[in-house]
């Protein structure tokens, strides 16, 4: 692009701390959310559409965002769910050949706010320092004070309820409905490359509502049940821990990724927790305790299961950890059909060291 002089921009923390930067593409707003980190070197655009995101400030530690445009069918869901955008350089030009437009066409379509030129070296390490809290970014830079009264009135994710805001508002289909299997998924914030790994599997799947009934499932007749991704806390959504309640109490084959890996815990009367910092990237290390083989796997999430109340349950037991803090990575039921991992095995972005899921939950299906 030509030179042009961009419009200042900052960033406000819930504590009052400030870093500068300049507005992408020279626009002008304000926005809100939990502000957090993705240590991805690839796969903006996948996580920018990715429903767990919704309600977050997304800073991004690689040093270049949009140098290879972006792709139709890159996307994870129907549009932009992350708040706002952070980086440091912002590339208006891309040079990849299967592109389809910048990403800066990309924002502008989906109206989002993104501010560049931040030193995001250091918001990133003060993050890690204080923990994740509220911010605001904003081309507004001459009413701080304004901005702290707006901030202070943001609600904190602790507590919060964000499913429904991202989850279907009708039942849909997807795969082929001639499939050899039918699955009910219970929507919480879904990805599509969760759809696709289920469908090439063989896989008819029926899309439900976050606040869908058991009934509802139940009454399509279907082979396994699948706890989808998603956004906010887990302990508020009670008509999902109780989907997942009846489902187990029927030893009936579920599956549950990261929210719906919470909600199961919840389900099972495990309490889960804010952390300090969530796990945001596409490489941290698990470890599967049944194999003892290593996977580098794509994490996103803010909330954990307490590891201390699952190891004494005496119904469940521990599958994986993730090998930077110990924290629960993977549970399963010891006498239900039932287990659920707090990464994602779809990828999209990351590496595909923990798709083997999809076949386990395939396999547990045909067992039954």
């Amino acid at each position: 692009m030509k030179y042009q002089s961009l419009r200042k921009a900052l960033i406000l923390l819930a504590d009052g701390t400030i870093f500068h930067g300049k507005a992408v593409a020279n626009k002008e707003g304000t926005a809100f959310g939990e502000v957090c980190f993705n240590t991805g070197m690839t796969g903006y655009q996948e996580i920018f559409t990715d429903p767990s995101y919704f309600g977050q400030l997304m800073v991004t530690t690689n040093a270049h965002i949009g140098n290879y445009g972006t792709k139709v069918d890159e996307v994870e869901s129907d549009g932009i769910k992350i708040s706002g955008l952070i980086c440091k350089n912002f590339s208006y030009d891309y040079s990849r050949d299967a592109a389809d437009a910048s990403l800066e066409s990309f924002l502008e379509q989906n109206n989002l706010l993104a501010i560049s030129d931040i030193d995001t070296r250091a918001l990133v390490s003060y993050i890690r320092d204080n923990g994740a809290m509220n911010a605001v970014i904003s081309t507004d830079v001459d009413n701080v004070e304004s901005l702290k009264k707006q901030l202070a009135e943001i609600p904190n994710m602790q507590g919060l309820e964000l499913a429904s805001k991202v989850s279907t508002k009708e039942p849909y289909f997807y795969g082929d409905e001639n499939a050899s299997l039918k699955i009910a998924a219970l929507d919480i914030g879904i990805k599509k490359n969760i759809l696709r790994n289920l469908a090439k599997r063989d896989a008819y799947i029926k899309v439900f509502p976050y606040n869908a009934k058991f009934e509802e499932l139940e009454a399509w007749n279907p082979d396994g049940y699948f706890l989808s991704n998603g956004p906010g806390d887990p302990e508020p959504l009670v008509e999902a821990q109780q989907v997942a309640k009846e489902i187990i109490k029927r030893d009936l084959p579920l599956f549950g990724i990261c929210l719906g890996h919470q909600v199961i815990a919840l389900a099972n009367g495990i309490s889960t927790y804010k952390m300090h910092n969530g796990h945001r990237g596409i490489n941290h290390p698990v470890k599967n305790l049944i194999t003892g083989k290593g996977e580098i796997t794509s994490q996103n999430h803010g909330f954990a299961v307490n590891r201390e109340e699952t190891e004494a349950h005496p119904d469940l037991e521990i599958t994986h950890v993730h090998l930077n803090d110990d924290t629960v990575a993977g549970i399963k039921m010891k006498n239900k059909n039932c287990f659920s991992v707090q990464y994602h095995p779809e990828a999209s972005p990351g590496p595909h060291d923990s798709s083997y899921l999809f076949d386990e939950f395939i396999k547990n299906i045909k067992t039954k």
